[in-house]
């Protein structure tokens, strides 16, 4: 059934993509907070929101030339949330067949009139009743070539070198749909008691929908993961930072990799805000230790807050490409350096990255991923495990990093067969995970001992 486009949903989309793009915000945290300051709870509302939102960041590209191309001056609107508006319609005609196309031209015609006047608006009429024809003629485009279309050439070029060409096809177009929200409960044995909260909370069948309950469903690889779909936000959900928490499954396989044991001293080299730290506490418990580092205080101070280690903890404000500070070299039993990339991994739950990020960043990442490497290595005793990874799949920072490492480091790659599935890593010391393999979003990892 056709539904009238929800225009609380288009403009907490259009304030999202204005700070995306004026500010370099992160998608993801700011439609979290528009869509509570707003209180649209509504798994529709916020859906739409969401809908919009990354529907326009994986298609800027197309949407942006489409609206040149029937531009009368060859440009598009000079402000950041009336273009929003803009390519939000454009977006609505193009790919989202329940909203009807006058209800997209006019809802995206207002919201530039009420932003910057009636001239704007007539100029954005114009091109949106136009490219309805064209659509009404052609047909709708296919979402899978517009996202190759709308994919800047230098990361088709780098991902067909680290991928292959079909892998990275396949890589980008697994971007054509939303990720479902993943979480991971802190023990394994847990996860099917809190499986059946889970749905036993959820509402029941809505206009003919699956039921709800159906949302819920254990994630492939990882034994501490849920996968949850249709939900309007984690908080409302039972359990939420008390019983599990918000976590990608392939993050959660990073954390895993590790192999941690009860009592044993481990450090997370780049903490963050401590998600990988969470599930590592779980797994060294109450005579364990975690200790996490992070060059910014905030966040170390952020995950201390929360109160939901089951390990001791120690935390230190500190620039591994600086020096160690006060650690003491050999005295972890295990170290995770989940160093800071590209993110190129994570592009289809974050599309922003594509706009942001540029090939000469490469550079720059991999020479700071082996400094921190190379420093928390050192804080790694004989015997003991490293774990390196990046959300990104380019081999400027995954290989080539990891084998400058060897040259320089008393490190031997360390099979993964003991920590993480045997159908995922079989003998070999390094992973690749893909959303088009695997589900996830795309990580490296590789896995060493000290010698």
């Amino acid at each position: 059934m056709t539904e009238a486009l929800n225009s609380g949903g288009r403009a907490i989309a259009a304030r999202v993509l204005t700070r995306v793009w004026e500010d370099r915000a992160h998608a993801a945290a700011v439609l979290d907070a528009e869509i509570q300051r707003a209180g649209e709870r509504d798994v529709r509302e916020a859906g739409l929101a969401t809908e919009l939102t990354y529907g326009v960041l994986r298609m800027q590209g197309y949407l942006e030339e489409t609206g040149r191309s029937l531009s009368s001056r060859g440009t598009l609107i000079d402000h950041y949330e009336a273009r929003a508006h803009l390519l939000i319609a454009l977006y609505s005609i193009s790919f989202l067949s329940r909203i009807p196309v006058f209800a997209a031209v006019s809802e995206g015609v207002a919201g530039i009139k009420r932003l910057i006047g009636e001239k704007p608006a007539n100029f954005a009429n114009a091109i949106l009743r136009a490219h309805a024809l064209t659509i009404e003629k052609k047909g709708r485009p296919d979402p899978k070539k517009t996202i190759l279309e709308s994919t800047p050439s230098w990361l088709k070029g780098a991902l067909r070198g680290s991928l292959g060409r079909r892998e990275a096809l396949d890589f980008l177009t697994a971007g054509a749909e939303s990720p479902p929200l993943h979480l991971a409960v802190g023990n394994a044995s847990e996860r099917e008691a809190i499986l059946a909260r889970l749905r036993a909370a959820a509402p029941g069948r809505d206009d003919g929908d699956e039921p709800a309950a159906e949302h819920f469903e254990p994630t492939h690889y990882s034994p501490h993961g849920i996968i949850a779909r249709a939900v309007a936000h984690p908080r409302s959900l039972p359990g939420f930072e008390q019983d599990w928490i918000v976590q990608e499954e392939g993050a959660q396989l990073v954390a895993l990799a590790l192999g941690a044991q009860p009592g044993e001293s481990v450090l997370d080299a780049c903490a963050g805000r401590g998600n990988k730290s969470w599930l590592l506490s779980h797994q060294v418990g109450p005579n364990g230790t975690v200790t996490l580092v992070d060059k910014y205080p905030a966040k170390l101070a952020a995950f201390i807050a929360r109160g939901q280690a089951k390990s001791q903890l120690a935390t230190h404000a500190l620039d591994l490409t600086v020096g160690i500070g006060e650690l003491t070299r050999e005295s972890f039993d295990r170290v995770l350096v989940d160093a800071p990339c590209s993110g190129i991994g994570t592009l289809r739950r974050r599309p922003e990255i594509g706009l942001h990020r540029e090939e000469a960043d490469l550079i720059e990442l991999a020479a700071l991923q082996l400094a921190i490497t190379q420093r928390a290595s050192s804080l790694l005793r004989p015997g003991g495990t490293l774990v390196y990874a990046v959300c990104s799949v380019l081999k400027a920072e995954c290989e080539e990093v990891i084998e400058r490492l060897l040259e320089t480091e008393p490190l031997e790659p360390l099979p993964l067969k003991g920590t993480l599935p045997k159908e995922l890593v079989a003998e070999n010391h390094a992973l690749r995970l893909l959303p088009n393999k695997h589900g996830t979003d795309g990580f490296f990892l590789a896995a060493f001992r000290r010698r």
